[in-house]
């Protein structure tokens, strides 16, 4: 999980790099798993009826999404409402809204940083990526003045001198490098 939800934090910021339109897809700014043990009663994508249930469909990862920390529905319908058409996971209460709004580190943080710094400044950047060598195991381009480094690999990659960091999906290791399954935005 711990894997899983790193490797997705660089995956957005990689994604909300690039040029044209950004697409943040229902769950994606709170790192919302897909539910994998929805129960076959439950199910409701016609994919599951129409492969005999071989195939379960897009149900879970349309579980209603989770915005207080408590309540019969996790803040997605009023208090005394029918429950929601499929179960939210009670491990969603700590990835609701109102449990990530006060985090700095939390996805949804992330998120909104890199959907502001993107406005503010990825705007106005040319639609050309020019691909830079951060070696074998790193994805690397140029926008302009904007470099994005993603490290694919094992080991902790070094950042060019004079880099300003403008966000990481991850903290950085001690001593500055980029760690495996993390992506930064620098301004050179």
């Amino acid at each position: 999980m711990v894997l899983g939800r790193r490797r997705a934090r660089a995956a957005a910021l990689l994604t909300l790099s690039l040029p044209g339109g950004a697409y943040v897809y229902r769950g994606d700014e709170l790192g919302l798993p897909e539910v994998q043990d929805l129960p076959d009663a439950l199910i409701q994508d016609p994919t599951f009826t129409r492969s005999g249930g071989l195939d379960r469909g897009r149900d879970g990862c349309r579980i209603p999404l989770p915005w207080q920390a408590g309540g019969r529905s996790l803040g997605f319908s009023p208090d005394g409402a029918e429950a929601p058409w499929l179960p939210q996971p009670a491990e969603w209460a700590d990835l609701s809204v109102s449990a990530q709004e006060g985090d700095p580190d939390s996805f949804l943080s992330l998120y909104r940083t890199a959907l502001a710094l993107r406005r503010e400044r990825l705007g106005a950047l040319p639609d050309a990526l020019v691909w830079a060598d951060a070696g074998p195991d790193a994805v690397c381009f140029d926008r302009g003045a904007f470099r994005c480094v993603v490290n694919l690999g094992e080991g902790a990659l070094a950042l060019p001198e004079g880099a300003e960091i403008l966000l990481a999906s991850g903290p950085l290791d001690g001593d500055g490098r980029l760690p495996r399954d993390t992506a930064v935005w620098l301004t050179r």
